[in-house]
């Protein structure tokens, strides 16, 4: 397989039954903030296998719901097949899919945004996930498991959390159904090819506000209030102010679990990333965000009924 011995990697090959006998070749993909992921090539057939990194159910992470949703995604088409779960060697493998990673301008193009936003609203409307994601309650595990690991948690999270608080209060006075929720909307979990939109990586799926994706998708992937209009648009048909604002405010909401992300991994993370870095650059851009001049109005708007 190339390279020294790697137990863990070769056990979760040898767990494969449709593998037996065969000689895989594995080469190593660099991308991943989390995980450790491969290429396996075998029997003529090239796959996708991921081992789970240490502790990851620290993060929020539920192994079952995202083998769900990864299954949910592949029979909507959104999604590649899913070969083999593997969950007691935290392992599982999908089909390759010819398709390459969107870089973070392509969603300001609105054809690729529409094939973006088409593959999200499907994820949305797919079956019921065993696990629930709060951004609101993630950040507070995230201090809490931060604390007991020994690693400081910055002074901007107070008022960050006050921010959030105020967020939440605003959401609560007009509920919405929980949704089936990708929650971790990067451009690198986008794949583009063969006329087609794929979305991977359902390591933070569950059960949770749809305004969330949304608000990740777009500050993550840069986008501008033109383009952000448009995604709003390509997902509603006819946006209100209702939208727009909750929109802003998960926006702001996906910094601060981004940046309480980079502070927990300090904790957990063996992987040499440097997560205070991290947690640096969204701590900054939350400190922005949540100061705009338009909070006030945007809590005001989110209460509204949609």
């Amino acid at each position: 397989m190339g390279g020294g011995p790697d137990p863990e990697l070769e056990a979760a090959i040898r767990a494969v039954p449709a593998w037996d006998g065969l000689d895989p070749l594995v080469t190593p993909i660099e991308a991943g903030l989390t995980n450790r992921n491969f290429r396996i090539s075998v029997g003529g057939e090239s796959f996708f296998l991921r081992l789970s990194g240490k502790d990851t159910e620290l993060l929020g992470i539920d192994r079952i719901a995202e083998h769900r949703a990864a299954l949910g995604a592949a029979a909507a088409g959104v999604g590649p097949e899913v070969f083999a779960f593997l969950p007691e060697l935290g392992c599982m493998v999908t089909r390759w899919v010819p398709a390459e990673p969107l870089a973070e301008g392509d969603l300001g193009r609105e054809e690729i945004l529409a094939d973006v936003v088409a593959a999200v609203h499907t994820i949305h409307g797919g079956p019921e996930l065993p696990w629930s994601f709060s951004a609101f309650r993630i950040v507070e595990d995230y201090r809490r498991i931060s604390l007991a690991r020994g690693v400081s948690i910055p002074a901007v999270y107070n008022e960050a959390l006050a921010r959030a608080t105020e967020i939440e209060e605003a959401f609560e006075r007009a509920p919405l159904a929980l949704r089936p929720c990708h929650n971790d909307l990067l451009a690198a979990n986008f794949l583009r090819g063969d006329g087609r939109m794929w979305l991977v990586d359902y390591e933070y799926a569950g059960m949770g506000d749809p305004f969330f994706d949304l608000g990740n998708l777009s500050i993550n992937n840069g986008l501008s209030e033109d383009a952000q209009e448009t995604l709003l648009r390509l997902y509603f048909g006819r946006p209100a102010d209702a939208h727009r604002a909750r929109l802003n405010l998960m926006r702001i909401m996906s910094d601060f679990r981004e940046a309480m992300w980079g502070v927990v991994q300090q904790g957990l993370s063996s992987l040499d990333i440097d997560y205070a870095a991290y947690a640096e650059k969204h701590f900054a851009r939350l400190a922005r965000t949540m100061g705009d001049d338009r909070f006030p109005s945007w809590l005001r708007d989110a209460a509204e009924v949609i």
